[in-house]
């Protein structure tokens, strides 16, 4: 039994013990390299805002890979609600530099490379960091689309791993912009998916961003970078073009864009209400979809705004036009013919909220999508004859 216990002691011993062995971050030789990669923004809006990622490199153990802070799986059990509550758990992948770069390939993206001037005791340091990181204990990260990113990571690493010696110089910026005009800078503003951003966000994301928080989006991480020392000298060592595909832009249809939809319904609120006002009457079916529709929007941004981890999302004064109030007064006036007697009041409220609104959109406490405005004269119009209508 002896004999046999013993090669059996062995393997155990080996299977516990051996993988760790194998496991261990090797040491980069002299010949080593570890670069920052940027990519040029997609046609998906995941994609829009572009990518950053590290890349780790030596010739002589044949190590090419890259670390990748931006993974997320949509198929994870309850994605979209810890998506709306500001839950969502992103994580750090590895992956060959061939199977990362294909992506772009096949999606024709620029991708730039920044090979970073540090001593080989540096990079064995990042190269464990990273590996540390890699670990399944460690590699999930809270994401936040603003502050905690693929690409704002990249300035957190590096103050993090070298300290003082890392200076950012934001000479470079022409201004240091709020969060808004950032996130604007990659969006066509009339597009559904900035207007929803715009609408989203509240009055916090206008506050301008210091230096280091620029980074968050991939391309100022990389100009960042160019305008970066470690111990007085360039970060930079040089920079190569990887992928060098022109600049996607992004091309709208305006038939398709919430502006031209704004207007239009701007002018079909407008001929209803001449012809109410014509005829003495009231179209209740447009003043129960007008209420509705704002009410929802209004309680869906509270609830952004109080019962969720968003950091951007706090204090919207959107609500002054989305009024969650205008979901409950739908089903109570609405369908009656006579209106209650406080409704009145109600509507004095309503436009005293948008006069507000605008006062704090020009004294710059919130920036609001210009987008906005065809359904601010909407609901302006539709207020202002109710409160014609219920005095007669």
């Amino acid at each position: 039994m002896s004999q046999i216990r013993l090669p059996l002691f062995l393997l155990v011993l080996l299977l516990l013990f051996g993988g760790r062995l194998c496991s261990q971050t090797p040491s980069l030789s002299e010949k080593s390299q570890i670069s920052l990669l940027t990519c040029s923004p997609g046609e998906e809006l995941y994609s829009l805002f572009g990518h950053t990622a590290f890349r780790v490199q030596d010739s002589v153990l044949g190590i090419d890979v890259v670390y990748n802070y931006g993974t997320f799986d949509f198929n994870r059990p309850n994605f979209y609600g810890n998506f709306v509550k500001g839950r969502l758990i992103f994580w750090l992948s590895r992956s060959s530099f061939d199977r990362f770069l294909f992506e772009y390939e096949l999606e024709k993206r620029w991708v730039r490379e920044q090979i970073l001037d540090l001593t080989l005791a540096e990079k064995n340091q990042l190269l464990n960091f990273f590996e540390t990181n890699y670990l399944p204990e460690n590699r999930d990260y809270l994401y936040d689309p603003l502050l905690n990113n693929c690409s704002s990571i990249t300035g957190t690493i590096l103050k993090d791993q070298f300290g003082d010696a890392i200076e950012f110089d934001g000479s470079y910026l022409d201004q240091q912009y709020t969060f808004r005009q950032l996130v604007r800078q990659n969006l066509n503003v009339n597009s559904w998916a900035c207007f929803g951003i715009d609408v989203a966000f509240g009055s916090v994301v206008d506050r301008k961003a210091t230096v280091q928080e620029h980074m968050f989006l991939p391309d100022y991480a990389m100009r960042q970078l160019r305008n970066t020392t470690k111990d007085g000298k360039p970060l930079v060592k040089r920079e190569r073009n990887v992928l060098d595909y022109a600049e996607i832009t992004q091309t709208g249809f305006f038939p398709l864009s919430p502006m031209f939809w704004f207007i239009l319904f701007l002018l079909f609120t407008a001929i209803v209400t001449f012809l109410d006002n014509k005829h003495g009457t009231r179209s209740r079916w447009l003043d129960f979809s007008l209420f509705t529709l704002t009410g929802l929007i209004g309680i869906f941004l509270l609830i952004l705004w109080v019962a969720t981890d968003h950091t951007s999302t706090p204090w919207n004064f959107n609500i002054l036009w989305a009024l969650p109030a205008n979901l409950g007064v739908a089903y109570i006036f609405a369908f009656p013919q006579h209106l209650p007697s406080w409704f009145s009041k109600y509507l004095w409220v309503a436009l005293g909220f948008l006069a507000l609104m605008i006062l704090l959109w020009i004294i710059k406490v919130q920036i609001f999508s210009p987008v906005l405005i065809p359904l601010l004269l909407t609901l302006a119009i539709r207020y202002g004859y109710l409160l014609k209508f219920s005095k007669g």
